[in-house]
């Protein structure tokens, strides 16, 4: 039977814990860190690297490496727009009207949705690595300021 897992997705640090013996448990990486940054670099070939070794690269590579990501969840293009000159990335809109993140990396183009679910899949790895067992439900916390157009988008990354 599969594990439910809680992540708690942030906008600087995400983590992922379970329940053991009705208490939460937080899940540590190998080197015995909770905290996973929420940030996702991309490289040419579109894969994802996620976490601290995301954040290292931050600073030789700040056009191909998404940070705070969670601030842009279910916004529309017109409040992207006023957050791009404090990106390090470009902002334009998709088919439907809304937001969507470019990065100047091998073309990738990417909506937050997708880097959002990046983070999520490698905190389900991480539980599933430390269960020994396939991951297939989660609660995910969102902010109280979330609207449903946020939450919308936080369900929708958990998805994929």
């Amino acid at each position: 039977m599969s594990k439910i897992i809680g992540i708690d997705l942030g906008t600087t640090n995400s983590v992922v814990a379970i329940s053991s013996d009705g208490k939460p448990e937080v899940l540590r990486d190998e080197t015995g860190e909770a905290l996973v940054p929420s940030i996702v670099a991309y490289a040419v070939d579109g894969s994802a690297i996620v976490g601290g070794m995301a954040k290292m690269l931050l600073l030789d590579r700040p056009d191909g490496v998404v940070s705070s990501v969670k601030r842009l969840m279910g916004r529309g293009v017109e409040d992207l727009k006023s957050l791009a000159g404090t990106l390090p990335y470009d902002v334009e809109p998709d088919a439907d009207g809304g937001g969507m993140v470019r990065l100047i990396v091998g073309g990738n183009r990417l909506t937050p949705v997708e880097v959002s679910g990046d983070i999520l899949a490698a905190l389900k790895e991480r539980a599933e690595d430390h269960l020994e067992r396939p991951v297939e439900q989660a609660v995910i916390t969102v902010p109280a300021y979330f609207d449903d157009a946020a939450r919308t988008a936080t369900r929708d990354a958990a998805r994929l």
